[in-house]
């Protein structure tokens, strides 16, 4: 007779790390407190098969943890205490929840005894984080820990990904409880990933085959869902040009014949002016953000509009669509592919070409190629993206630095551009790149780094000093809020209220930390440091003094229509 295997008997503390292996964690970006300790204490036995970062500040460990999501496919995981600790993770889940990556952040608790009695460093975990999760569960009992791990993970992981938190009471953490560990593969009443009209499909495939002026819209759901030879093969056999979002701008090649640049607020004059001429707009794994519509009353109104989306809540919730392709852009991308004739729109790309020039004569020339003047934010990112072969990963901060890297960055491979899209974190560029380096050890990171965001986060120098993690800091110094900046100059009489900011010597904090700076102020030193920056083994600090009063152009003004570009003529003032 076949003997039964022994369940072991376990603390929810070492069930819960023992779950985290079962779901292939290899890396953990956390900060240790009183509700915690019993987990940390379990994960001292585990230190060969997990892999824990100490970060210096809770919000950090959410943004490594984005930075490792966004770059590796997995889901990154954060492990902090309770109270402070836990409400110290809310920028990160939030910034999280809006750009849809998939994380698990385990709070600790109170004992369940204590729970609502204003306990010390008791915080209503739960209360605070549903609006801002897809799934938030309180852990009372330590027999529900391997359960709620299990779904924590298939939940943040499946259909439009987004962060679920687990806030686990001190006595499930220590209470003993027999552990077997089952997957999730299917919770009633949640369909991550809704069914495919093909009706729908057949729609989509005839606007398209009847367009004379087809334009597609490329955004962050594409990598999400792992669909860019899905989303190349569907565009190369319509031919149909595309823009990205600039959470999506990595999807494809930024050299590709048929890519038109960036959408959006700050983005290429050509998608923006052919967005209100062509016949049908093709919205793909985006969610028509106020920052790429601009004014929706006057947004593509000659179009017949296509969304692709697996979220059916995004559909018609800022833009009203034609036909509504609604599932995994990975399994109806080729549905429609398959009905779609081969066809050529040479005529119709080429009408790009002219406001391609424009913006180049007007704007990109003077950015990239200046040859007098103070050192532009163009200029630097140009010449790093270039000393990388455009191959590195590109993290940014939030602000202009954000901009000029999303325009001037170039990339050849998919999940090379890990900012913060919706929510705008200023402090996100440091952690995140920490985070992208643990999730690509092998790829180059570049973080560009305002002197503004980075003094929000620049405590996690010492993560990095501690683990020698090998990013490069790109830090673009204007001693002001610059885009703050820019907004004051343009629409508020040049009242520059509370922009400008006095500066430490950051080459010096650096060092300080064990880490190699330089500051470079004249052009002439510009392609030297780089070189060094990029072949010096370790992390490095390279600030550069940038003009002081530097513009993002083109602009459209907040609300406005998308064709009303500002381009800095006339002193920033015309368009």
């Amino acid at each position: 007779m076949e003997e039964k295997p022994t369940i072991p008997i376990i603390t929810g503390s070492e069930a819960l790390i023992r779950s985290l292996i079962n779901e292939g964690v290899d890396t953990i970006f956390g900060y240790p407190g009183g509700a915690a300790i019993p987990i940390f204490d379990a994960l001292y036995d585990h230190k060969n098969e997990i892999n824990h970062i100490l970060v210096r500040h809770e919000q950090g460990a959410v943004h490594a943890a984005e930075g490792y999501a966004r770059v590796s496919k997995k889901v990154g995981v954060v492990l902090v205490t309770s109270g402070p600790g836990a409400t110290n993770t809310i920028t990160g889940i939030t910034d999280a929840m809006m750009d849809s990556i998939p994380l698990v952040v385990i709070t600790g608790q109170v004992a369940s005894s204590l729970l609502g009695t204003d306990a010390f460093q008791e915080a209503d975990v739960i209360g605070i984080t549903q609006p801002i999760t897809k799934w938030a569960y309180q852990i009372r009992r330590a027999e529900d820990i391997a359960w709620a791990v299990s779904r924590a993970f298939y939940i943040a992981a499946s259909g439009r990904p987004g962060p679920v938190v687990l806030d686990i009471a001190k006595d499930a953490q220590n209470n003993k409880t027999p552990y077997m560990y089952q997957k999730t593969t299917f919770i009633r009443s949640y369909q991550p990933t809704p069914d495919i009209d093909e009706e729908s499909i057949k729609k989509a495939a005839e606007l398209i085959n009847q367009a004379k002026k087809p334009f597609a819209l490329v955004g962050h759901g594409v990598i999400l869902g792992n669909a860019e030879n899905e989303l190349k093969e569907f565009l190369e056999k319509a031919d149909i040009p595309f823009a990205s979002t600039v959470l999506g701008l990595s999807a494809m090649p930024s050299s590709h014949p048929l890519n038109c640049g960036m959408l959006g607020m700050h983005g290429n004059i050509g998608p923006n002016m052919k967005t209100n001429e062509c016949d049908v707009l093709i919205a793909i794994g985006m969610r028509f953000d106020d920052r790429v519509t601009g004014n929706p009353n006057t947004y593509a109104k000659q179009a017949k509009i296509i969304h692709f989306d697996i979220d059916p809540a995004e559909i018609d919730k800022n833009i009203k669509v034609d036909v509504k392709v609604i599932g995994d852009v990975k399994e109806t991308l080729p549905q429609v592919t398959r009905l779609l004739k081969e066809n050529s729109h040479k005529d119709w790309l080429a009408e790009f070409k002219p406001h391609e020039e424009r913006e180049y004569e007007k704007v990109i020339k003077d950015e990239l190629y200046p040859t007098s003047g103070e050192i532009k934010m163009g200029e630097v990112i140009n010449k790093v993206s270039e000393a990388t072969g455009n191959d590195a990963i590109c993290v940014t901060d939030v602000g202009q630095n954000q901009m000029m890297g999303a325009r001037y960055f170039k990339f050849s491979q998919s999940r090379s551009l890990v900012t913060s899209g919706g929510l705008g974190t200023m402090g996100f560029g440091l952690p995140a790149a920490i985070g992208a380096k643990y999730g690509a050890p092998d790829r180059t990171v570049c973080v560009f780094v305002g002197d503004g965001g980075f003094q929000m986060t620049i405590q996690e120098l010492g993560t990095i000093m501690e683990y020698g993690v090998d990013v490069k800091i790109i830090l673009l110094n204007n001693n002001y809020l610059g885009m703050v900046r820019q907004w004051q100059e343009l629409f508020y009489d040049e009242r520059y209220s509370e922009t400008h900011m006095k500066n430490p010597d950051f080459v010096k904090i650096a060092e300080a930390y064990g880490i190699k700076g330089r500051k470079v102020t004249q052009r002439e030193e510009l392609d030297d440091a780089i070189s060094e920056m990029l072949n010096h083994k370790g992390p490095y600090l390279l600030e550069v003094k940038v003009e002081t009063k530097g513009m993002v152009y083109p602009m459209i003004p907040a609300g406005g229509n998308i064709t009303n570009i500002l381009l800095g003529e006339k002193n920033g003032k015309g368009n």
